[in-house]
């Protein structure tokens, strides 16, 4: 086992992409993704008590950060900002923990991707995956990632299936779209 995730977060380094933890000074420019009417529907808001993520000023943005910081404190998932590398964009987060529920699905890691509409890319989704199957196996703890994509969601379901993601074929508690990838 390596260190533990909850200790340091560490930030992950690609090519086209960087994941670092999400910081509020963030807010302004990730409230682009989020106010982002296009977008929303790709997210993944699939057991967060009614939010949909859709957020259209920079409190609002403030208090998703301040939440997921918290959350972060007391080790329930980790929030990672999307910069894109040569322009230093903030494009979107992506969310991971190891989901614990006495279930068919205890002990997986569930993954959340939110891009901006115009990064919703094949390239940079993959580049995202990438990382995820080098690094988060380990550092959740988990041999097993389920995550979302809705049947519109072309861009990222070819990069799902590039990384071995398979579709789950049934529901995930009460929601559908689900993949999974085994380790």
């Amino acid at each position: 086992m390596g260190k533990d995730i909850y200790e340091q977060c560490p930030s992950y380094h690609k090519n086209l992409i960087t994941l670092r933890q999400t910081k509020l000074e963030d807010a302004e420019y990730l409230l682009d993704c989020y106010s982002d009417k296009a977008a929303v529907g790709f997210f993944n808001s699939d057991n967060c008590h009614g939010d949909d993520f859709y957020y259209t000023t920079i409190e609002k943005m403030r208090q998703a950060i301040d939440f997921w910081n918290f959350s972060y404190e007391n080790r329930q998932f980790v929030r990672w900002t999307i910069i894109l590398n040569e322009t230093y964009e903030k494009i979107g987060t992506v969310e991971m923990f190891h989901r614990e529920v006495e279930d068919e699905f205890n002990h997986y890691g569930i993954l959340r991707i939110d891009l901006q509409s115009k990064y919703e890319k094949y390239e940079i989704i993959s580049e995202i995956l990438n990382i995820v199957t080098e690094e988060f196996y380990e550092a959740f703890e988990i041999t097993n990632i389920l995550t979302k994509a809705i049947k519109k969601a072309d861009q990222r379901i070819l990069a799902l299936e590039n990384a071995n993601y398979i579709p789950l074929n049934k529901k995930f508690m009460i929601y559908d779209d689900y993949f999974v990838r085994s380790k």
